[in-house]
């Protein structure tokens, strides 16, 4: 909840419930916000991984003769890889945590 939630609902208080959904903007949940974190991670993590393909590519057939860019692009592809293993794997385990509980 931000700190203009309350004025903004003093600005709505004479309007029809039809123009009060129209005028509020809904705020992401959470768990909305974490998917779409999760979701630009994955995104980040494919383009990575077809720069360093592109880069392979464009070595082998002798189009770029700089092996730098390719070890360069090859390591951000595999880092951002391990990145996001870690992350899946941290999910995974709280998620078997969580499913451990008795309540």
């Amino acid at each position: 909840m931000s700190l203009l939630a309350p004025v903004n609902k003093i600005g709505s208080f004479g309007t029809t419930q039809a123009n009060k959904a129209v005028s509020e903007k809904k705020e992401p949940s959470a768990f909305e916000a974490i998917y779409q974190s999760a979701i630009g991670l994955l995104e980040e993590t494919n383009r990575y991984t077809h720069e360093a393909e592109e880069a392979q590519m464009s070595y082998a057939l002798g189009l770029n003769d700089n092996i730098h860019d390719l070890m360069i692009a090859q390591s951000k592809a595999n880092i951002s890889l391990q990145y996001t293993v870690a992350i899946r794997n941290g999910i995974l385990d709280a998620y078997k945590e969580l499913m451990q509980m008795q309540f």
